[in-house]
């Protein structure tokens, strides 16, 4: 296994964006149209994306761009079906909090969805504390976390 950061333009990028829209629409009938993000949102100093790869298989990723001046928000966490319940979004998680520190960020922000009990479990495991719907999906959780230095 290994991390790689990339573009969000990347293919492999596309096709794991293509893969979360396919879940959105079966959990919740359409969504977050999330191929139209913004490319430059993920780019440095102001947020990036990253994959975990596993023989050169990408079997999750996602991004974090800038929330203010002290917060980046996790945007499109994400992992392949096949790949499910072995750790790898909580590792991917764990990366992007090493990115968001060395891009300056002191805290994390994110939110899921009411029909992705898997991701709120795995947000309240690792310690992120609860703060409400904060963004534009009605009826979405939103987390945070500190980070440490």
């Amino acid at each position: 296994m290994e991390f790689e950061r990339v573009r969000l333009t990347d293919p492999d990028v596309v096709a794991l964006l293509v893969d979360l829209s396919r879940e959105y629409v079966l959990r919740y009938g359409g969504g977050d149209d999330v191929l139209d993000d913004d490319a430059a949102d993920f780019e440095a100093p102001r947020g990036g994306f990253i994959v975990l790869r596993d023989g050169g298989v990408t079997v999750a990723g996602g991004g974090i761009r800038r929330f203010d001046a002290g917060t980046a928000e996790v945007k499109r966490l994400w992992t392949s079906p096949d790949h499910r319940r072995k750790g790898y979004a909580a590792a991917v998680l764990g990366a992007l909090e090493d990115l968001a520190r060395e891009l300056g960020y002191s805290r994390l922000r994110l939110e899921t969805g009411y029909k992705q009990p898997e991701a709120l479990a795995m947000y309240r495991s690792l310690g992120y504390t609860e703060i409400g719907n904060y963004g534009v999906y009605e009826h979405a959780t939103g987390f945070e976390r500190t980070l440490a230095p």
